[in-house]
């Protein structure tokens, strides 16, 4: 059982799992390689105040040290699911479950666009996650909309369930599919439904008919990663304690609106680090009772 697994990579989620460790918290990040940040990408980076003219690599490399220095665990991974367990929160990191008492969302700006439909039919037929929700499709026609390679998997998971798995691929090339996956090209345009349930999938001039479509993306929206999060646009909705809607699970940096500055991510991820530490401790002292 963790104290506080954080989900993201860049400077929120290393200035938040830097300040758990300062009050003595157990914590882990879970997110991409740190050359996924878009901040590794900076040629030079002028406004961060103290470290002038630094490329975004080496100051992210900074962040990094600093906070491995002080007893951060970062797992490379990536989480398809959080789900509330009463007093803590189970994650899925690639079929690896932890358990943990406080969620810090650090996932920065989402880049992939969802389509019509998307979020509407979220547990009525759209998954994030195969080998979640897999079992459900058993005998049935599912379709994997996938950005990356890793929809792959998903799709050989599935194609072992289902009577049936069409896979939509956003990538090239399309490396390893069993044979009774069938590959078919084409752009989504929306979830189509009826009843409270996906019936297909509109891509391009076609209706692809299914009973569920699973997205493999290259980064999840965060209401999809957790049931009932409240968010405005693409936006989590947070307090000045950084507290989401939900209990025990906070949200720092780009995920949480403009301005779109690693200060301004530094800065969240400590208000929510010491939010989530006193909710933690609050929490324990009322188990002990």
């Amino acid at each position: 059982m963790l104290d506080i697994a954080i989900i993201g990579g860049g400077p929120a989620a290393l200035s938040a799992a830097l300040n758990c460790r300062q009050r003595n918290k157990t914590v882990t990040i879970f997110g991409r390689s740190l050359d996924s940040s878009l901040l590794f990408a900076a040629e030079k980076v002028d406004n961060y105040l103290g470290l002038p003219d630094m490329a975004g690599e080496e100051l992210l490399n900074t962040f990094y040290a600093h906070a491995m220095k002080n007893g951060v665990e970062f797992k490379e991974a990536r989480i398809s699911q959080i789900m509330s367990m009463g007093d803590s929160y189970m994650i899925n990191a690639e079929n690896e479950f932890i358990q943990a008492k406080a969620i810090i969302l650090a996932t920065g700006l989402s880049k992939s666009k969802g389509i019509a439909g998307e979020m509407e039919y979220l547990g009525k037929g759209v998954s994030y996650c195969a080998t979640c929700d897999g079992m459900l499709y058993r005998g049935k026609k599912v379709v994997v909309v996938a950005e990356n390679e890793e929809g792959e998997a998903e799709a050989n998971f599935l194609a072992d369930i289902c009577s049936e798995v069409l896979y939509v691929p956003l990538y090239q090339p399309v490396l390893s599919l069993k044979d009774n996956v069938k590959v078919v090209n084409g752009k989504p345009k929306a979830v189509l439904g009826e009843n409270d349930r996906v019936t297909g999938l509109e891509l391009g001039d076609e209706t692809l008919g299914c009973d569920g479509i699973f997205f493999a993306k290259n980064s999840m929206p965060p209401e999809s990663l957790l049931f009932g999060l409240e968010t405005e646009g693409k936006n989590i909705v947070v307090n000045r304690k950084m507290e989401t809607n939900l209990p025990r699970v906070y949200a720092a940096g780009d995920c949480t609106g403009a301005p779109y500055q690693i200060a301004k991510a530094v800065g969240e991820g400590l208000v929510a680090a010491l939010s989530a530490a006193a909710a933690i401790d609050q929490l324990d002292r009322e188990q002990q009772k």
